[in-house]
This record gives C-alpha cells, sequence and structure tokens, in this order.
C-alpha cells in the first residue's frame, strides 16, 4: 500500500512539473521589448573607436615629426587635436542619431507580430558622408518600410522558431523566461526584455 502511495505522489509530482515546464513554453500574450538594438553595438564601436583614435594621434605626430624632423608645436598639435575631435564628434553624431526599436508580441501559441520603428538622423547621415540625394532616398525608404510583420513561431527547449515568409529565425529565450536573445543581421547580438 505504502509503495503505491509513493507511485501515486511519484506521478503527481512528475505531472505538476511536467506541466510548469510546458506552461513555460507557452508564449501566448507575452510582449518583449528593445527601445534601441543598435545602442550596445554603437557603444562597442565607440570604445574601439577611441583605442584606434589615440592610435591614429600617435600615427599623426609621428608622421609628422619623420616629414619634419622636429616635433609638432602648439599650433601644429592644435590642428591634429582639431582632426580627431572632429572624427570624434562624427562618430558621436553616428551613434546618437541611429536606433531600432523593436517590439516583439506573442499574439496566439503560434501567431507573432514584430514591430520594428527604425530611425536615423539627417545629422549622422550628414557625418557618414551620405550625400543630400542618397539621404532623401534612404529617409523615403524609410517612411514606406513596413513597421510591423507577422511570423508564425515554435518554441523547442529555449529556441524560438520564427518563420516570416520562407526565412527562418532562431531566438533564444532566458531560462527563467524574462529576455529573449538574438541576432540582427547575423553579427549584432541583441537582447528584448519582456514587458507583458
Amino acid at each position: 500500500m505504502r509503495q503505491i502511495s509513493r507511485l501515486w505522489l511519484l506521478a503527481a509530482i512528475l505531472c505538476i512539473c511536467g506541466t510548469g515546464a510546458l506552461a513555460q513554453t507557452n508564449l501566448a500574450g507575452r510582449t518583449y521589448y528593445n527601445a534601441n538594438i543598435m545602442a550596445e553595438e554603437m557603444n562597442k564601436l565607440t570604445k574601439d573607436a577611441d583605442k584606434e583614435m589615440a592610435k591614429a594621434k600617435a600615427e599623426a605626430i609621428a608622421k609628422f615629426e619623420k616629414e619634419k624632423g622636429c616635433k609638432p608645436n602648439e599650433t601644429e598639435m592644435a590642428e591634429i587635436d582639431k582632426k580627431m575631435e572632429e572624427a570624434r564628434q562624427m562618430l558621436e553624431a553616428i551613434r546618437n542619431g541611429m536606433s531600432t526599436k523593436i517590439t516583439l508580441e506573442f499574439r496566439t501559441e503560434k501567431d507573432a507580430v514584430m514591430k520594428a520603428d527604425m530611425k536615423i538622423s539627417d545629422e549622422a547621415l550628414k557625418a557618414a558622408g551620405i550625400g543630400w540625394a542618397k539621404r532623401k532616398l534612404m529617409k523615403a525608404a524609410l517612411a514606406v518600410a513596413p513597421s510591423s510583420t507577422k511570423a508564425t513561431y515554435t518554441v523547442k527547449d529555449n529556441l524560438v522558431i520564427m518563420k516570416e515568409d520562407n526565412e527562418l529565425d532562431t531566438l533564444r529565450l532566458s531560462d527563467d523566461g524574462k529576455y529573449l536573445y538574438g541576432k540582427f543581421d547575423k553579427t549584432t547580438n541583441f537582447k528584448l526584455t519582456r514587458t507583458k
């Protein structure tokens, strides 16, 4: 009799645990969001750029010394610093002028909608050296780009496999279900945080 009651207890525990695991993978009704999926990548580029700019400054000074046979004076050093500051301002304009907001809503157990809001300021495009005509074309293209796309999805363990048309994309769900991790253009990592 004790053996039977232990088996029932074990079966009940397995049912409860099994139901909990299934409930974790049901994403219907959840929403995940990131205000700017490019921010982390842009911050990395800025850090790398600081190192590169320090290296470029040292190279500019070395080149000057080699060509002139002496160290730059205050005026010449100010000119090198001015060029470095212009490059830094250009990078900052690009970093602050670009953003991509993503919202991923799981509407049902298999249907999802992704909303993307990409913004590029005119200052960022100018700083990147893009001419007037190309800037207008890029802004026109962004204006007519769809702001939301529908997709179907399946969940396998902690992987969320999204299918839009015939393209597949895989996101990884954190163990606690609070975050979705993915890659943008197969190179830039991003994280979406659950808001609902």
